[in-house]
């Protein structure tokens, strides 16, 4: 199972990123998705989630209304739209895939793991 991350790189506060998740090896089109990131320095923290059907999100509130998190299970990946991007949003971008249909803000609650993008926003 390998789950990558890519779409990440330098921009000026205010603009937008599109970060996508591949995932390879096996479907997860009935698994919850997530999008997790960490500062340096810093725990990771929960940004956004999506149920298996993509009818079901969840964010953390210092991204909602700004962050759009979606999927398409016939391309086997994940999507995190970032727009109005701060330079508190500057960390390292991972997807994880949770075995469940629905999952929640804990990285516990999730199995499979990728390798991270960087997201860095300057003032």
């Amino acid at each position: 199972v390998q789950l990558q991350a890519s779409g990440g790189g330098l921009v000026q506060a205010g603009g937008s990123l599109r970060l996508s998740c591949a995932a390879s090896r096996r479907s997860f089109s009935n698994n919850a998705m997530g999008w997790f990131r960490q500062a340096p320095g810093k725990e990771r923290e929960f940004v956004a989630t999506i149920s298996w059907s993509g009818v079901s999100t969840n964010y953390a509130d210092s991204v909602k209304g700004r962050f759009t998190i979606s999927r398409d299970n016939a391309k086997n990946t994940v999507y995190l739209q970032m727009n109005s991007l701060k330079p508190d949003d500057t960390a390292v971008y991972s997807c994880a895939a949770s075995i469940r249909s629905i999952a929640g803000i804990r990285p516990d609650g999730y199995t499979y793991w990728g390798r991270g993008t960087q997201v860095t926003v300057s003032s």
